[in-house]
């Protein structure tokens, strides 16, 4: 992982708790993600197991991580993904153990090398997919809750973004807007990764295994939300990984999935531009436009 600059601190109260879960001296590094939401630490222990600490931007993101932990006990093994040690729900804290291997994002490998490793991602998610308990009407009210939200967030970037794109790029968003909720009502539910991107895999270049960390937005949703970035940030440039990946997982996308995935993407391109034009923010606005160039590209 990319440590902050400068180091986040290590608070008093986590570091007590730590101690009581970690025999011996300790030396602490921060390991988080350049966001202020993020709070992540490596912990050197003197017999070199170590450990990590993370503490949850709120107590749903806690709760939703400590059964991703318990469901990735169940399904995964201990090279696939990391395993819970201890976790406190006052302090939101989460200790588990460390997993082999480098972060996959930023990483530059062979080809060859980067088609297997999308193998073996899509593989593993599968194995995850096919482990969903039955969906709840609970489980269906969220989802459709999420889709509302993410179809009024499209409909609310139209006209701000009418003067910026053609009709043909804003097409799409309007499609965004109309047809997300009846698409997502249509589809089977999995239980998801929810954020199932190449910053939480790990390579491991010794072995060549694939593993999964951060499981804080693991819920049901429907599967095309799981393959949203995927989508938009790699794939779109490099059909040779989607193809790996999809012949990894052991599937193609049925029709309807394909389309609620463009349509996912499309809201998330139209978000990016939306909010770089607020914010006046030159990385969003070139990203906004990326995506929706990718996705009208991408339209048959």
């Amino acid at each position: 992982m990319t440590p902050t600059t400068p180091d986040k601190p290590f608070p008093s109260e986590l570091r007590d708790w730590v101690a009581g879960h970690l025999s011996g001296r300790a030396a602490i590094e921060d390991r988080s993600w350049p966001r202020s939401t993020s709070r992540v630490w490596h912990v050197h222990t003197e017999d070199g197991t170590g450990a990590y600490v993370k503490i949850s931007p709120s107590a749903g993101e806690f709760e939703r991580e400590v059964a991703g932990y318990a469901y990735a006990a169940a399904y995964l093994d201990d090279t696939q993904a990391p395993r819970l040690l201890a976790a406190d729900p006052g302090l939101l804290a989460i200790l588990s153990t460390p997993l082999p291997g480098r972060v996959v994002r930023g990483l530059t490998l062979p080809a060859a090398t980067e088609q297997r490793l999308y193998e073996d991602a899509g593989r593993l998610l599968r194995r995850w997919h096919d482990a969903s308990a039955p969906d709840t009407d609970a489980d269906r009210a969220a989802v459709r809750a999420d889709l509302e939200e993410q179809a009024r967030e499209a409909a609310d970037c139209l006209e701000p973004l009418a003067p910026y794109l053609d009709p043909d790029r804003l097409a799409p968003v309007e499609a965004a807007a109309k047809e997300l909720v009846g698409l997502a009502e249509q589809l089977p539910l999995v239980f998801r990764h929810g954020d199932y991107e190449t910053r939480n895999w790990l390579y491991d270049e010794t072995t060549g295994r694939h593993g999964l960390i951060d499981f804080s937005t693991a819920a049901h949703g429907v599967a095309a939300a799981e393959f949203v970035w995927l989508f938009g940030a790699v794939w779109a440039e490099r059909p040779d990984l989607r193809e790996a990946y999809f012949t990894g997982y052991g599937r193609l996308l049925t029709g309807g999935e394909d389309r609620l995935l463009q349509l996912l993407t499309v809201r998330l391109g139209a978000s990016y531009l939306r909010n770089g034009l607020i914010k006046q923010r030159e990385d969003l606005i070139a990203r906004g436009h990326l995506v929706l160039d990718r996705m009208t590209a991408h339209r048959p």
